[in-house]
């Protein structure tokens, strides 16, 4: 296996599973996906390669259905905790000031997202990463009916976390994808990119017709 030669070495997916095994991943998961700290771990690429190597036996002997069952478990619990964390802090949280960990900008583009796709935005937040992280918090700043969160929370973490995952685990057995692993994680960030690039690029363009 090779390191993905983004970011810090303690970040690399690979680095991860080979030294916390299943319960690094659990554990990344889950703080990615509700507490403000996960924003910038790597979610998309940590779940492709743990079903990379799920199928290669390397690092992770559990079966695929036992892996992506707790991966989902840690999803669905890690939005259910951002959830009602946004219910607890209120508007208040739109009132922090920014620190090395916390950027109100991050909190905003979660809002928007939020507003512009209603209830499915929990689903569609989980593709997309740091809006992932936020949304769920902001699902429970906004109030949304707690059912109705519960089941969109249900469905993306199945989408997502088993989803993701088991792409990873029939891919990886291609040769091409095998011989060129970093290449595809490193797409994989990238384009798991474009949406937070998108809605940068609006959003510059209404602030710039508002001025």
């Amino acid at each position: 296996m090779t390191s993905l030669a983004l970011g810090p070495s303690w970040l690399d997916p690979t680095t991860l599973i080979s030294t916390f095994g299943l319960v690094g991943i659990l554990a990344v998961v889950f703080a990615e996906s509700g507490l403000l700290i996960g924003f910038f771990l790597p979610g998309d690429s940590l779940l492709f390669t743990a079903g990379l190597l799920v199928a290669d036996g390397t690092f992770l002997d559990q079966p695929l259905w036992l892996v992506c069952g707790l991966i989902v478990l840690a999803a669905v619990a890690g939005d259910q905790v951002g959830y009602l964390f946004g219910r607890k802090v209120g508007p208040s949280l739109f009132r922090r000031p920014d620190s090395r960990l916390f950027k109100q900008e991050n909190v905003e583009k979660a809002a928007a997202f939020f507003d512009r796709h209603g209830p499915k935005a929990i689903v569609l937040a989980r593709f997309v990463p740091i809006v992932r992280t936020f949304t769920p918090i902001v699902a429970g700043v906004s109030r949304m009916n707690y059912r109705t969160f519960v089941v969109y929370n249900v469905v993306g973490g199945v989408l997502w976390g088993a989803g993701v995952t088991v792409l990873g685990y029939f891919l990886g057995q291609i040769p091409f994808v095998r011989e060129n692993i970093e290449a595809i994680l490193i797409a994989i960030v990238l384009v798991s990119v474009i949406p937070v690039a998108v809605e940068l690029l609006r959003a510059r363009r209404t602030a710039q017709r508002t001025s």
